[in-house]
């Protein structure tokens, strides 16, 4: 019996011993098959993989001009395991910081909170973006900071003064960009805004490697197997932006002191010629290790100098909106072009009061768009709302009405190649459902006139120019004519027709004429070429602002533009003068000594605008 018990002991004891070998086997093939984090180690431990970055590719205007390029840099890297014996005080004196800055530098590397890829084993980055000149001392004393290298890298530099808010800048990825593309590592750039971020990807390049033998001791001894691993990077692509930046340079200067945008359009291509934001800031200031100080400046600022007004800013668009609705009631059969309506200083109808200058009465649509009548546009979408022959109930015809506006670029984003890009607000039917008790066309009449719930950014203004430059169709507006070795998005090229016949914007195109003719644009008028123009006053809580759309020549349009002043009055104060100003430079390539002379004026009229938070 007792022999039986001990033979079934054996057997068991057998199989314990034989299922712990097991697990040691199952364990080592594991750690050395499938879990990369333990390979990771063992290879960190032979090789130093050293990243090399790619040149990022530079940008140039329309014309050829370098506007934004790489100077070279170095970047100080530490591998934690190898650091032994550093004289401290010594470290801190070469690279000029303190021992504060060292020991906090020390602790973000070690913190996984704010480092998720730490690792005693790889590289990681202690300073950033050392200039070449500053690097030198550090480089002699190298050899003796055991656990420190050195990076290449570059700093992003511009070339000019002008266009902060179409270029953009580059800054140290966040956590969020790291876990969004695994292509970043902590310590790597990305662009942050303007085209530096919308053409991230394109400007990048591709990161190479070296694969180096380190010995036991950590020292490296060359590259592994003569290179036969090593990468090379890739450098990032050349952009070509659609920017004239001698326009852009004007541009900033006519608005310098005031509030508001500027944006011009290529009709035929759909390239965006300048795209000013006031106010602007000077590119320099989001240079290196200086940025993160500037930029809190700036968001500080009342004046909100970071906000690209061109793209994100949303106005009411005031009379330039007239256009559109001239369109829509020629298309929808609410008028013809002998159509005359009533205006007795205004629109009037009952206890509704829409107010306007004093013109002669009654008229037709081409002299209405020339002296910006309000009646007119008025009493056109109470005709188009109410009519019952047309449209079954308001709700219909208030929703036939935006898809109109929709077919021209409104209510949704164009789709421009530059981050922050706002839609505005066209209302439809079911939008005054929620907000009013009941409503009708008259109560809702200050939509007509571009007032109201309805507001555009300054890009939706100068592109409706260029539809209406076209004859009924727009390309997408994009900021980057041409990628080297590479190509634009369809999406940047495709043509978008509108719901209205080509036959119909003739109509519009001589209202606007006449209005440069003899009407509220006369200003722009020059014998140079034929101009095209449309005021806009927005009422505002304060002073209005001032718009002007137009485009120029009238027969073979060259530029479209859109000027929206902040509080600048009449639209004849301050957007026609600087639209006929701008158009004049492009068209002609410079400006007259005449012209000169207005634009200093103009540049040194500014707008009191006070402290007040905006």
């Amino acid at each position: 019996m007792k022999e039986h018990i001990y033979e079934n002991r054996k057997f068991v004891l057998g199989g314990i011993a034989l299922v712990i070998v097991l697990c040691y086997i199952a364990r080592l093939a594991f750690l050395q098959l499938v879990d990369s984090d333990y390979t990771g180690k063992a290879n960190n431990n032979a090789f130093l993989n050293n990243v090399i970055f790619p040149s990022r590719g530079v940008i140039y205007d329309r014309n050829g001009e370098l506007l934004v390029y790489n100077q070279p840099a170095y970047d100080i890297m530490v591998v934690m395991r190898e650091v032994e014996e550093l004289d401290t005080l010594e470290f801190c004196k070469t690279l000029g910081i303190s021992r504060t800055e060292f020991d906090s530098r020390m602790a973000t590397i070690k913190d996984r909170n704010k480092n998720p890829g730490y690792s005693t084993y790889t590289q990681q980055l202690f300073l950033g973006q050392i200039p070449a000149q500053d690097f030198s001392i550090f480089q002699e004393k190298l050899f003796r900071f055991r656990g420190f290298y050195v990076r290449e890298r570059s700093i992003r530099r511009y070339a000019t003064d002008f266009g902060a808010h179409v270029l953009g800048d580059v800054a140290e990825v966040s956590p969020k960009d790291i876990e969004r593309d695994d292509y970043y590592e902590p310590g790597d750039y990305i662009g942050k805004q303007g085209v530096e971020r919308s053409y991230e990807e394109v400007l990048r390049g591709e990161k190479g490697v070296e694969v180096l033998l380190r010995d036991a001791r950590g020292r490296i001894q060359g590259h592994y197997k003569h290179g036969a691993y090593d990468r090379k990077p890739v450098p990032g692509k050349n952009l070509t932006l659609s920017i004239d930046m001698k326009l852009q340079q004007l541009g900033e200067r006519l608005m310098e002191g005031k509030m508001g945008s500027i944006v011009a359009i290529e009709p035929s291509t759909g390239e965006i010629l300048c795209l000013v934001s006031a106010p602007s800031y000077d590119p320099h200031r989001m240079e290196g290790k200086q940025r993160g100080k500037q930029m809190m400046e700036m968001q500080r600022d009342p004046m909100k100098p970071m906000l690209n007004r061109a793209v994100s800013g949303t106005y009411p668009p005031g009379s330039t909106f007239k256009t559109s609705q001239g369109l829509t009631f020629l298309q929808e059969g609410i008028i013809t072009n002998s159509t005359a309506y009533p205006c007795s200083r205004g629109f009037r109808f009952g206890k509704m009061k829409v107010g306007c200058h004093g013109h002669g009465a009654p008229l037709p649509l081409i002299p209405a768009i020339a002296t910006s009548c309000n009646g007119y546009f008025c009493w056109g979408l109470y005709h188009m709302l109410g009519n019952r022959s047309k449209y079954k109930t308001v709700n219909e015809a208030m929703d036939t009405w935006k898809d109109y506006m929709v077919s021209m670029g409104f209510g949704y984003k164009l789709g421009v190649d530059l981050p922050g890009e706002a839609r505005g607000m066209i209302p439809n039917a079911t939008y005054y459902d929620d907000h009013l008790k009941s409503w009708s066309g008259l109560s809702i009449i200050s939509i007509a006139i571009g007032q109201g719930e309805v507001t555009l950014t300054p890009l939706q203004i100068a592109n409706l120019g260029a539809t209406i430059a076209n004859r009924g169709y727009y390309i997408t507006p994009h900021v980057v004519k041409d990628v080297k070795g590479g190509a634009l998005a369809d999406s940047l090229l495709e043509k978008h027709k509108t719901k209205v016949d080509p036959k119909y914007y003739e109509l519009v195109v001589e209202g606007m004429r006449k209005a440069v003719i003899g009407g509220t644009c006369k200003s722009a008028n020059t014998s140079m070429y034929e101009v095209c123009g449309k005021t806009g006053t927005a009422q505002n809580r304060g002073h209005d602002h001032s718009a002007f759309m137009g485009f120029a020549p009238k027969n073979d349009p060259k530029i479209a533009i859109a000027v929206y002043v902040e509080n600048g009055g009449f639209g004849a104060h301050f957007g026609v003068p600087i639209g006929s100003l701008m158009m004049e430079q492009y068209i002609n390539g410079e400006l007259s000594a005449a012209s000169k002379s207005k634009a200093d004026s103009f540049q040194h009229r500014h707008i009191n605008y006070g402290t007040r938070e905006r």
